[in-house]
């Protein structure tokens, strides 16, 4: 093994380590992220599918938006732009480095409604929108790939709303990564999400009451 490689999986392991200490914690969210009414849910752009699960990820992706759903907070939405949070979700390998397959459209969504639980939801948006952050056309033609990252599922929730028709460009004001953060029925990757909102309410509310 080259000295780079080395370096490379020393700082992966460490980037791992230190959002796995992050995720139980619930730092307090911006003002406008407690306002947010409308939500829209997407494929992180660069997220590549597990050779022996090529719909992993947009599995992960309908079951956040059924578990956002039963919350009642948000409304969905079929177009990034018409969201005031934008959820982007990649389904973890269980490795830092593991084969994938990117691009095509393995993860496209046909025009449907999914009724969940009585509640529609409307289908029809794309796993990985071109407008939603920077990528090469090459990149969305299928092709086999090396994927490095945390091993684990990933939920970074982004502003949606005036970023320019590109959110994900911009910094996630909050992030999730554990194992099987992604999975139902629970789907903890929302759940923490959902303390995290209501911890930062909760304290809002407590230092209004006792300026």
């Amino acid at each position: 093994m080259s000295r780079a490689v080395a370096v490379l999986l020393i700082l992966l392991v460490a980037v791992s380590l230190s959002f796995s200490k992050d995720k139980k914690s619930h730092p307090p969210l911006p003002p406008d992220v407690l306002r947010a009414e409308t939500a829209f849910v997407v494929i992180a752009p660069d997220a590549g599918e597990p050779l022996t699960d090529p719909r992993a990820n947009a599995r992960a992706r309908d079951e956040v938006e059924r578990a956002l759903m039963k919350w009642h907070r948000f409304e969905l939405v079929p177009d990034a732009r018409d969201a005031d949070l934008v959820f982007s979700v990649r389904k973890g390998t269980g490795d830092a480095i593991s084969p994938t397959i990117r691009g095509g459209p393995m993860d496209q969504r046909p025009v449907i409604f999914q009724p969940n639980d009585g509640d529609p939801r409307v289908g029809g948006q794309q796993g990985r929108p071109p407008d939603l952050s920077q990528q090469d056309p090459i990149d969305r033609q299928p092709h086999v790939g090396t994927e490095y990252g945390p091993a684990n599922d990933t939920m970074e929730v982004y502003r949606g709303k005036n970023q320019g028709g590109r959110p994900l460009d911009s910094p996630p004001v909050w992030r999730y990564i554990a194992k099987d953060g992604l999975q139902s029925p629970n789907v903890p990757a929302v759940d923490q999400f959902r303390k995290a909102m209501d911890a930062t309410e909760k304290a809002a509310a407590k230092n209004t009451q006792h300026p």
